[in-house]
């Protein structure tokens, strides 16, 4: 699709004699929701024989009864077109902060701006790269490889290509941050934090801004307290910089979409590496309740979790359930749309008579 731009205005060539334009609000980056409620949008018609780089809509008047009908791969397209050119006039991110702050999930970087004193700046990456498949997850066709997957298995409730454009988004502001910004990174000893770090560095490689890695150890997102001086960190030297580079360029070679923190490494492991624990939990579940009733999948997940030691990604559990009931493992009651809209069971034995 053939763009141009007069800021704050892009000009998207929708047809041979059709423009949309549309308006960029603020220097922050949108999503799909953005565009579709909250974006500035108006349909004009090409002249005959008028080109398309010598269009201006302020020379025009935009047509009337035009709708705005897109598919949603479309719209992503537009999303991932107003971003990069959003980022273009942004360079560098503007903030007053001393450093800028890197964690693994979004809910921790929420919990992260409210304990830190201002001024602050925080990044959450928003995507648990413990599953899923990570092949060249740097390029256009590893994220597409990734987020097929992610659509096909992984049931969030998230609208299509969301997570898609925070992930997009996340890498963006990781590129503004200013080269003499000192970056603060955190992590813990489990595969969602450890292949986070990971990519981050990955996407620093060419950085030479002073880099700081804080270790909160064993402590997940929901006890982990907030505060630099409990915790171990230092300076990332640039051999190690490079070593964890490697690594990730390692997985970046892979396909398997699950992966552990195992004897203080990354282990790929398979898909059903929790099938048996999740059937004898179901199973335990039934006896203490007394009978084999229906158990909201909800519910289950979470009696499950307080079971195991370090336990997954939730919504891959969800996946694994969803993935024994339709294997007739499970008996499955409900439409499986999310976890509380279903109810399990281990299958019951019938006899012939």
């Amino acid at each position: 699709m053939e763009t141009t731009i007069h800021y704050p205005f892009i000009y998207f060539l929708y047809e041979p004699n059709q423009v949309f334009v549309y308006k960029i609000q603020a220097l922050a980056y949108i999503t799909i929701a953005d565009v579709t409620e909250k974006g500035e949008w108006a349909g004009y018609e090409l002249k005959p024989s008028e080109p398309f780089t010598a269009f201006h809509h302020e020379r025009s008047s935009p047509k009337q009864g035009w709708s705005l009908l897109f598919e949603q791969n479309q719209l992503n397209h537009f999303v991932d077109i107003i971003n990069d050119y959003i980022q273009q006039r942004k360079v560098e991110t503007s903030t007053t902060a001393q450093m800028v702050h890197i964690v693994c999930s979004e809910s921790a970087a929420g919990s992260l701006r409210v304990a830190l004193a201002p001024p602050k700046y925080v990044i959450g990456f928003p995507d648990d790269l413990s599953i899923g498949p990570l092949w060249k997850l740097d390029e256009k066709r590893g994220q597409a490889f990734r987020h097929e997957w992610l659509m096909e298995n992984i049931n969030d409730g998230m609208d299509d290509f969301v997570n898609q454009n925070k992930f997009m988004n996340t890498i963006r502001e990781i590129q503004n941050i200013p080269r003499h910004q000192p970056i603060y990174i955190w992590y813990g000893h489990n595969a969602e934090e450890q292949c986070g770090l990971r990519f981050i560095l990955y996407l620093l490689r060419d950085r030479t801004n002073e880099i700081v890695l804080i270790n909160t150890g064993e402590q997940n997102v929901i006890n982990r307290q907030w505060n630099i001086e409990q915790y171990d960190k230092k300076q990332l030297p640039a051999e190690e910089h490079l070593l964890f580079q490697q690594q990730w360029e390692s997985l970046a070679q892979t396909k398997e979409v699950f992966r552990l923190w195992l004897h203080q490494q990354i282990r790929a492991v398979p898909e059903n590496y929790y099938d048996n624990l999740i059937m004898s939990t179901l199973g335990q579940v039934h006896q203490e309740q007394g009978s084999a009733d229906f158990i909201q999948t909800g519910p289950f997940i979470y009696e499950l979790v307080t079971r195991m030691d370090d336990p997954p990604n939730i919504f891959f559990l969800e996946y694994r359930i969803r993935y024994l009931a339709y294997s007739g493992v499970f008996e499955l009651k409900g439409i499986p749309k999310s976890m509380r809209h279903y109810q399990v069971r281990l299958r019951q034995k019938t006899s012939l008579a």
